[in-house]
C-alpha cells in the first residue's frame, strides 16, 4: 500500500459505496457489516496497493460471494418466507436521490437477485448498479471478460422477467399505502379490496420468531381478511410511523414502544400488487434506536 495513502481514511472514504454493494449481495445490513469488517482487516494487511476502489470492491464481492454460499443450509431452514432486512434511508437524503437508486434497492429487486447464483449477482450488480467495466469485473470475479459477459447477460434475462413494468412516483406510492391503512384501521373492507390487485400477495418474514404466515397469501380477498382480521386484534399502543425503507415509502409498526414490522409496496396500475412486511426481531432490532425514522 502506497506509504502516502491513510488506510483508515480511505477505507471510511469508500464505506458507503461498499455497504450498499455488501447489503444488495447479501440482502442483510448484519451480514453486510461483517463482510466490512473482514474486508477492513485485510485491508490493513494488504501490500502495494495501486487501485485501492478496486482493491477494496474484489475484497467486498469475494467475501460476499463466500459468504453466500455459506448459508446456503442456513436459508433452507428458515422458517417461513425469507425477506431482506429492512434497510433504512437517511430521511435527509433528497427525493430524487432516493427514486435514483430505489428500483436496485427495492425489496422486490432483491427478492429477484435471490434466484440467481452468487456469482451471477455479483457480476450483475458490479456491472449495471456499480457501472464496474468489464476488464475490472474479470479480475473481480477471476474469470475472463467473455465469461462475464456470459454472466451479466443471463443475470439481466432472469431478473428482467421477473420485474414489473410500472414506475411509480415516491409521492403516489405514499399516497398509495396511506390509502391502504387507512382504509384498514376504519376496517373498511370495500375501500381495502378497492386498492388491491385481484391477485395481490402478502410475504410475512417471522423468521420462526414472530407470528406469521408460513406461506406467501395470495389473491386480494385472502390478503384482506388477513389484514382487518389482524389490525382488530392490535393492541392499542400500536403506532404506524412513515419511513423510506430499501429507497422507497415504507412504514414502521411500533408496540409498547419496540418495533413490531415494517411494510412495503409493491404497486402495479394504481393498485398494490404486493406487499411485503418484515417481523423477524432479529431483523428490526437496528430500528430501535434509529432516529431516522419519522
Amino acid at each position: 500500500m502506497s506509504q502516502m495513502l491513510d488506510p483508515a481514511r480511505e477505507f471510511e472514504r469508500q464505506r458507503p459505496r461498499l455497504r450498499g454493494l455488501a447489503y444488495r449481495m447479501l440482502g442483510s445490513v448484519a451480514d453486510a457489516d461483517d463482510v466490512l469488517q473482514d474486508a477492513y482487516i485485510r485491508w490493513h494487511g494488504a501490500k502495494d496497493v495501486r487501485e485501492p476502489a478496486a482493491w477494496l470492491t474484489t475484497a467486498v464481492t469475494r467475501l460476499a460471494i463466500d459468504r453466500l454460499r455459506a448459508r446456503t443450509a442456513e436459508r433452507e431452514a428458515y422458517v417461513g418466507p425469507w425477506l431482506p432486512e429492512p434497510w433504512l434511508d437517511d430521511a435527509s437524503d433528497r427525493p430524487d436521490r432516493r427514486q435514483d437508486r430505489a428500483d436496485d434497492l427495492s425489496v422486490a429487486f432483491l427478492l429477484l437477485l435471490e434466484r440467481l447464483a452468487p456469482e451471477e449477482r455479483a457480476a450483475l450488480l458490479l456491472r449495471d448498479v456499480f457501472e464496474i467495466g468489464y476488464p475490472a469485473l474479470a479480475a473481480t470475479l477471476d474469470r475472463t471478460e467473455a465469461a462475464c459477459r456470459q454472466l451479466v447477460h443471463r443475470a439481466r434475462e432472469r431478473v428482467h422477467a421477473g420485474r414489473r413494468r410500472f414506475t411509480v412516483t415516491e409521492d403516489a406510492r405514499r399516497a398509495l399505502l396511506d390509502r391502504f391503512l387507512a382504509a384498514v384501521r376504519d376496517g373498511d373492507e370495500a375501500r381495502v379490496l378497492a386498492l388491491l390487485a385481484p391477485d395481490a400477495t402478502l410475504t410475512s418474514d417471522g423468521g420462526g420468531k414472530a407470528w406469521a404466515a408460513r406461506n406467501v397469501i395470495r389473491g386480494a380477498d385472502k390478503v384482506a381478511r388477513l389484514f382487518l382480521r389482524t389490525t382488530r386484534k392490535a393492541p392499542p399502543t400500536t403506532e404506524h410511523r412513515a419511513a423510506v425503507i430499501n429507497g422507497e415509502p415504507a412504514v414502521v409498526t411500533w408496540v409498547d414502544g419496540r418495533p413490531f414490522a415494517t411494510l412495503s409496496v409493491d404497486i402495479e396500475d394504481d393498485r398494490i400488487a404486493a406487499i411485503y412486511r418484515v417481523m423477524n426481531p432479529d431483523k428490526l432490532g437496528g430500528m430501535a434506536i434509529d432516529a431516522r425514522v419519522a
